[in-house]
C-alpha cells in the first residue's frame, strides 16, 4: 500500500468516524476467515458496519476528528488486530451484537472478537470487561421516552384523581363553599 492509498483510507476513515457517534474497536485475532465473515454478516444484519484497519491509520484518523483519544494509545487499544464497528443510531447495539455472536459461537474461554475500546460520543470505554455495561445502556430515544413518561406521570395522577372522584369532589367543593357563606 503506497502513501497515496494510505492517505485516501485515512480520509475515508476520518469522514466515517466524524459522522459516527458510536464506534467500537475490537480484537478479532485468532478468528478464522469464516468466523470473521460471519461476524461481519451479523453486524450488517443489525444495521452496523464492521471493517478492519491498520492501527496506524486508525490513530491518524482519530487525530483528525478531534477529541481526546490518548487513552486508546496508552491502554494499548490500538495494538494488534483491530476492527471497528460503526453505529450511527444506537450506542448499545454493537455490544449486543458482540455478545450474541459470542453466545452463538459457543466461545467460553478467550471469546473473540473481544472489545478493546469504545467511543460513545467521545466518552471512552476500555477493555472487554466494559461490554456488559455497554450492552445495558439505553439509547437516546429510550431515555427521552422515560423522561417524557416521568413528566407526564404527575399530571395523569391529578387528572385521574379528579375524574375518579368527580362526584365526591364536587360535593366537597359545594359543602365548603356553603360553609364559608354562613
Amino acid at each position: 500500500m503506497n502513501k497515496e492509498e494510505k492517505k485516501q483510507i485515512v480520509e475515508e476513515l476520518t469522514e466515517k468516524l466524524s459522522k459516527t457517534d458510536y464506534f467500537y474497536i475490537t480484537d478479532g485475532s485468532g478468528m478464522t476467515v469464516a468466523q470473521t465473515n460471519n461476524f461481519r454478516r451479523a453486524c450488517f444484519n443489525s444495521g452496523l458496519d464492521y471493517k478492519v484497519f491498520k492501527n496506524s491509520l486508525i490513530k491518524k484518523a482519530l487525530g483528525n476528528i478531534g477529541g481526546d483519544f490518548t487513552a486508546f494509545q496508552t491502554e494499548k487499544v490500538l495494538k494488534g488486530f483491530s476492527g471497528i464497528i460503526f453505529s450511527t443510531e444506537s450506542a448499545n447495539k454493537p455490544a449486543k451484537v458482540l455478545l450474541e455472536f459470542r453466545k452463538k459461537s459457543n466461545q467460553k474461554e478467550n471469546p473473540k472478537p473481544s472489545l478493546k475500546g469504545a467511543s460513545l460520543s467521545f466518552d471512552l470505554f476500555i477493555g472487554d470487561k466494559q461490554l456488559e455495561l455497554l450492552s445495558t445502556l439505553k439509547s437516546k430515544d429510550e431515555l427521552v421516552g422515560e423522561v417524557i413518561g416521568l413528566l407526564q406521570s404527575p399530571a395523569r395522577n391529578v387528572i385521574s384523581a379528579l375524574q375518579s372522584g368527580g362526584g365526591i369532589l364536587a360535593g366537597l367543593v359545594k359543602t365548603l363553599s356553603e360553609r364559608e357563606e354562613k
